[in-house]
């Protein structure tokens, strides 16, 4: 009896074991892939030249806007620049237009007003050829702060996050998609962020608004595969530009350049992309840390590194004053 009860156990743990071992390899070999094998070795097979004339490019003055905006100029699409500072714009234009040969125009809105804003980007760019589209656009927190702190601070601030991350990337991809369908080609990029997919405590309406780009991108792309549409949501951690206040390039934080290139590398190959190998890794231990440990063994972990960070930022902005 002792040796059958032995004999089922062990059937039993085998049997856990296989499918555990059944669910990581499932798990990985898909993230490898993605992350690694994909990129890396095959690289991108779209060709964004071939999905129309023209590129638009939101935020497009700086950081990875810019970069996005750069490197398609490299492969040869014209460009519609939008950002708030008209001046910007034209300087960024000229640099693009004078280095690439390529015709470069621009749009000058604030993507925190109203409806105005989708009706002036419509007439300016009526008649063109879009067969690209990279919502790049958005707002976060000078610093990780409270909810209700940053609402009583100022709650215009996080009516401007919610326009300017969530009701820009609507709005745009209402406007240009349906030029894609009726060509039958297109690619929609909309930059969300590795805050929307771990636990960004003290970053709460930001992290959500990233949230929504990652599940609206998800959906979309479900919607309209069948047109010939591809819809990506890239999800960088930090990179070096003025938004993350990281001045000097590295592995984990990157220049624009290098980001933009590697994720570019996963377009076709991922819908759903951190964008960046370190940032995957990231993306990673979090959720590794998750399964093992608990989620909220995660959050914490999380939370006393953001308070880190919150402390460190005002204690410069006292010294400031």
């Amino acid at each position: 009896m002792e040796e059958n009860n032995s004999q089922v156990l062990s059937l039993l743990g085998g049997l856990a074991i296989g499918i555990v071992g059944f669910q990581v390899f499932r798990k990985v070999l898909p993230w490898i892939y993605a992350n690694v094998v994909g990129p890396k070795v095959f690289g991108s097979s779209v060709d964004l030249a071939k999905m129309g004339e023209w590129a638009v490019v939101t935020g497009s003055t700086d950081g990875i806007g810019k970069a996005y905006a750069k490197e398609l100029a490299r492969r040869g699409l014209k460009l519609v620049l939008i950002s708030r500072s008209l001046e910007k714009l034209n300087v960024v234009a000229k640099e693009i237009g004078d280095k690439y040969g390529v015709e470069v125009r621009v749009i000058d809105v604030d993507f925190t007003g109203g409806a105005e804003i989708y009706d002036k980007i419509r007439e300016k760019t009526t008649g063109l050829n879009v067969g690209v589209l990279v919502n790049n656009v958005g707002i976060s927190y000078s610093h990780p702060e409270y909810f209700l702190d940053c609402y009583k601070a100022d709650p215009k601030f996080l009516r401007n996050i919610v326009a300017a991350n969530i009701h820009s990337v609507t709005h745009m991809t209402a406007l240009f998609l349906p030029g894609m369908i009726s060509q039958r080609r297109g690619v929609i990029i909309n930059l969300s962020s590795t805050a929307g997919v771990i636990p960004n405590p003290l970053l709460s309406v930001y992290s959500s608004t990233k949230a929504f780009v990652n599940k609206f991108s998800d959906d979309l792309q479900t919607e309209y595969k069948e047109h010939g549409i591809l819809i990506q949501s890239v999800q960088p951690g930090f990179v070096a530009t003025n938004m993350s206040k990281i001045r000097k390039a590295s592995v984990f934080a990157p220049s624009p350049e290098t980001y933009v290139r590697s994720a570019l590398s996963t377009l076709g190959i991922a819908t759903q992309t951190a964008g960046y190998l370190p940032h995957a890794l990231l993306q990673l231990v979090i959720h590794f840390t998750e399964a093992v440990f608990g989620e909220q063994f995660a959050r914490n972990v999380v939370l006393k590194n953001i308070l880190g960070t919150r402390k460190r930022a005002l204690r410069r902005l006292a010294k400031e004053q």
